[in-house]
């Protein structure tokens, strides 16, 4: 007989509710389908009362980290995390993750629940990934993991995942560990998945397809751009790096989006700014750092000339 697969899903404040269903979505479907319990699922909270998701929608677990869930009782546990957790310290969801590691229980985190596991030492020695928007805080606070830009990683005992919907193919990866390929195909139709992505595909979506370009060069000098927010490329070296002269990267980019490459790089950097500023809690003083900016006054008057708003204004509300 077929043993029951005990699962808990430990929710943090602004959890992801994509990441939340496409994780825990394909085992009820595996259940229904495979038409016997093969995986009994509970939802757990830090505190009592509902946990808030990043949606607003409250939702009520079955326990409480505060009101004693045993660390022991599940075979898996899934940390399901959102964008606020940047400044997350939580020693009581450290250790219980300690304590349930430490029963043999194996441990998986989807969107940015992987900083927070790294946070409990709980990564050492493994690979794993995250949402490539916190893979450079988490490779600047935690520079000696194995942190890759994959959709998810199962190094052992973790399993590591981006988030989104990603969390669906990783999922039914682990699935088809358990149960086989037939069960796994079954399911992802189900949700009308195509197919079940591949770990190592990236976790964006291809420069071409966002910015609707074809020319490969093009395609590779924006993709360089995004690589080097932090400290952005001067026009002169990126021709280099694309194999063109400074000329044609003019031509390329005016033809493409009628703008120099400087001006789309610059506009690039602040959107991921604005997105920082909605989605963080950094202060304007390091995202205007790791966009590329010398000072908080030179990133306020760039902002306001593209916005016409100011960081602050656009500060997500806490």
């Amino acid at each position: 007989m077929t043993m029951v697969t005990r699962v808990g899903f430990l929710l943090v404040p602004d959890f992801s509710m994509m990441a939340l269903a496409s994780a825990s979505e394909p085992l009820r479907a595996a259940n229904l389908i495979a038409g016997r319990t093969l995986y009994e699922c509970e939802l757990i909270g830090l505190a009592p009362g509902p946990v808030t998701s990043s949606a607003g929608f409250p939702i009520l677990p079955d326990k409480t980290l505060a009101e004693g869930a045993d660390a022991r009782a599940y075979d898996l546990v899934v940390l399901v995390a959102s964008l606020n957790v940047r400044r997350l310290q939580h020693q009581a969801l450290f250790d219980w993750l300690r304590r349930s590691a430490r029963h043999g229980s194996r441990l998986a985190a989807v969107s940015t629940g992987s900083l927070l596991m790294a946070r409990a030492g709980l990564l050492e020695g493994r690979r794993c990934t995250i949402h490539w928007e916190m893979l450079r805080d988490m490779q600047e606070e935690f520079p000696e993991l194995a942190v890759e830009r994959a959709l998810y990683v199962f190094d052992r005992d973790r399993l590591t995942c981006a988030g989104g919907t990603a969390s669906l193919d990783m999922m039914l990866a682990w699935i088809a560990n358990e149960h086989g390929g037939d069960l796994t195909a079954a399911i992802a139709e189900n949700f009308l998945h195509t197919r079940v992505r591949n770990a190592a595909e990236s976790q964006r979506m291809a420069v071409q397809w966002r910015f609707n370009i074809s020319d490969q060069r093009l395609a590779r000098a924006i993709s360089v751009m995004e690589e080097n927010m932090e400290e952005p490329v001067p026009p002169s070296a990126l021709a280099d790096l694309i194999g063109v002269s400074p000329r044609q990267l003019e031509r390329l980019f005016q033809k493409a989006f009628s703008k120099s490459p400087a001006r789309f790089c610059l506009e690039l950097r602040l959107k991921h700014a604005q997105e920082l500023l909605r989605q963080s809690t950094d202060s304007i003083q390091v995202i205007a750092h790791k966009c590329g900016f010398s000072s908080a006054s030179h990133f306020g008057r760039a902002y306001r000339e593209i916005f016409d708003s100011t960081p602050a204004s656009d500060r997500r509300p806490v």
